[in-house]
């Protein structure tokens, strides 16, 4: 393998980690949107499956992916907070770009 190709694969990791949350999280908002909300399925909740009713979480990915699918009433009576669930992780997703983007410029710039 050449230096070149190695230094582009190093850099390739370096973004991959440093926004590794940010793929995350717009990974599971991508599973959310083609995610059919009426389907069922396996909770991952850990209250749910301890057998305790109530979970205020529970309901936020349904919410996310009735909202996703343009189903908004539905989508508020899942959970509330949903909306405000989409808007916060998207906000997080850029910033976390941003961040990366203004220190690769500082380093890369210097």
């Amino acid at each position: 393998m050449g230096n070149k190709t190695r230094k582009r694969l190093q850099q390739s990791w370096r973004f991959v980690w440093h926004n590794l949350e940010a793929f995350v999280w717009a990974g599971a908002l991508i599973l959310l949107a083609i995610h059919n909300p009426e389907a069922q399925h396996y909770t991952l909740c850990p209250i749910k499956n301890l057998g305790f009713e109530f979970c205020p979480g529970c309901g936020l990915g349904h919410a996310i992916s009735y909202f996703f699918h343009g189903e908004f009433i539905k989508s508020f009576y899942a959970h509330p907070l949903g909306v405000f669930a989409i808007v916060l992780l998207i906000y997080r997703i850029i910033l976390i770009f941003r961040n990366y983007w203004i220190d690769y410029k500082l380093i890369h710039n210097t």
